[in-house]
This record gives C-alpha cells, sequence and structure tokens, in this order.
C-alpha cells in the first residue's frame, strides 16, 4: 500500500485521512482524472473508465478500508488496474445489466471480460457480524447509484450504539 493513511485516536474516534489525490468537487460535476485513490481503494466505476463521478468513490473507498479494519488484511488487492476490477468482480461476480443497469456503456468494461461468480460474503469474511456485514455490502455494491451515502451509513443499526447528538457532528 503506497497511501500514507493518518490514524489519530481521539476520546475513542478513528480517523483515517489520505489527501494525496484529493480533488475539488462542485455542481456540476466536471470530466475528472482515473488517478484517485490508491489502486486498492478506488471504486469500480473509476477502474471502467467512468470520467464522471461523484461521493459514491469515497464511499467505497471507506468501505474497503472498513475491511480492512476489521479482517486486518485489504480486500482487493490487484497489481493493475485490470487485476483489481477482476478480483473485485471475483468477489462480486461480472455484473450484468440487470445488476448495474449502464455497466455496458462504461468505456472500459468488456463484455469479453471473463465471468466470474459472486461469493458468498458470510463465507468470506470471518470477522464479521451480520449487521456490520450489511453496511460493508452497502458500501462496497458495485453500482454507485445503489452503493450507500455516508448519511444513510451514519443511519445503519452498526450505529446504534452512538449518540444521536455524536452522529450528527459528522452530517453537515
Amino acid at each position: 500500500m503506497t497511501a500514507t493513511v493518518y490514524h489519530i485516536f481521539i476520546k475513542g474516534d478513528l480517523k483515517i485521512a489520505d489527501f494525496g489525490l484529493a480533488r475539488a468537487f462542485g455542481i456540476p460535476i466536471k470530466t475528472l482524472t482515473h488517478e484517485i485513490e490508491t489502486l486498492w481503494y478506488r471504486a469500480p466505476e473509476v477502474l471502467l473508465g467512468q470520467k464522471q463521478y461523484s461521493l459514491g468513490v469515497d464511499i467505497w473507498a471507506v468501505g474497503c478500508i472498513f475491511a480492512e479494519l476489521i479482517e486486518k488484511k485489504a480486500l482487493f488487492t490487484g497489481d493493475s488496474e485490470i487485476d483489481q476490477i477482476f478480483k473485485i468482480f471475483q468477489f462480486h461476480g461480472t455484473p450484468t445489466p440487470k445488476e448495474w443497469e449502464n455497466i455496458q456503456k462504461l468505456p472500459d468494461f468488456k463484455p469479453t471480460f471473463p465471468k466470474f461468480k459472486a461469493v458468498d460474503p458470510k463465507a468470506y469474511f470471518k470477522n464479521f457480524d451480520s449487521v456490520s456485514l450489511d453496511l460493508l455490502m452497502r458500501l462496497i455494491c458495485l453500482d454507485p447509484i445503489k452503493r450507500i451515502s455516508m448519511k444513510e451509513a451514519l443511519k445503519h443499526p452498526y450505529f446504534n450504539d452512538i449518540l444521536e447528538s455524536d452522529k450528527l457532528k459528522y452530517i453537515r
């Protein structure tokens, strides 16, 4: 892993930041580079050549980091962009338009990609209970349109033991 990740513990909070490839974000969404985030945390839509993307790429990265913190190993460890997307597909299964409506329109998606079958997340992850696994799967949902937002994620049952007043600090 080449990213610099800072871990700061303050009153039990874990804060992770890596601003090495940060970009300004605004409306309307501009065409952006695909060279965002360290490869292992890069969202599938970016790996498949989508030029306009949104906050979902960060949600994907949070999901990858969440899995890494719980399992104590990186989730998808590709050594190139094609290896990375294949590792993602080996976990999720190669998507069809049924799972990801506009997948065939992405510039780097090829109908000739290998047809991987999805793994059973319950068997794959050893340290997740059903609630945390549900959150993870929503964070790393292949289709960015269906991926959970951070605001929705903070309302997930995984965070039920955090006081509402503390949650509100993170929702602007």
